[in-house]
């Protein structure tokens, strides 16, 4: 297998009805000693809101390959924080490690590639009554896993991405191409 210097890819998985346990992962993942290590290791001096973390399974079980996961938003109070570090992780955590187990990371490589993540948790979550905390653990199992497929299979390709110009609008935005 050729080197992997940096793929990128990305996920959305939510549970209908449940919008603050949706996950959308954006992933790079490539060589430790190629732009994608270069901006993992920056990572670990980052100052400003809720630094980034290692993807861990549990105390001393770090994931291979190397996984830096990064809030979306600034998490701003300890719920969010523990939610991010507890079962979001978790998630992402078991998701990696089922990647390498099914073949989608090859598992000869897990020690020359490592991933940035960026999370996504709702600012809201920690606040929702009936949170459902498995939902929000399946929803980021299941989207890191397939933003690490997506990006290793070059998915989706640019001949899908021409042909659905004109038939997918932006889920958040209703007048995506009908603007001149």
């Amino acid at each position: 297998m050729s080197k992997i210097v940096l793929k990128a890819g990305e996920a959305t998985v939510f549970s209908e009805g449940k919008d603050v346990t949706a996950a959308m992962p954006e992933i790079v993942i490539g060589a430790v000693d190629g732009p994608v290590g270069t901006a993992f290791a920056n990572m670990m001096a980052q100052t400003k809101g809720h630094t980034a973390m290692f993807a861990v399974r549990d105390i001393n079980q770090m994931v291979r390959p190397a996984t830096m996961m990064v809030p979306k938003v600034t998490l701003k109070d300890s719920l969010n924080i523990e939610l991010f570090g507890g079962v979001v992780q978790a998630g992402v955590a078991d998701g990696i490690t089922d990647a390498v187990i099914e073949g989608i990371i090859p598992k000869e490589l897990v020690n020359d590639l490592c991933i940035v993540a960026l999370l996504w948790i709702d600012p809201g979550c920690a606040k929702e009554a009936n949170l459902d905390k498995a939902d929000l653990y399946k929803n980021n199992y299941e989207a890191i896993k397939l933003a690490l497929k997506r990006a290793l299979n070059d998915e989706p390709s640019i001949d899908e991405i021409i042909a659905n110009r004109h038939k997918i609008k932006h889920c958040m935005w209703e007048d995506s191409w009908d603007q001149k």
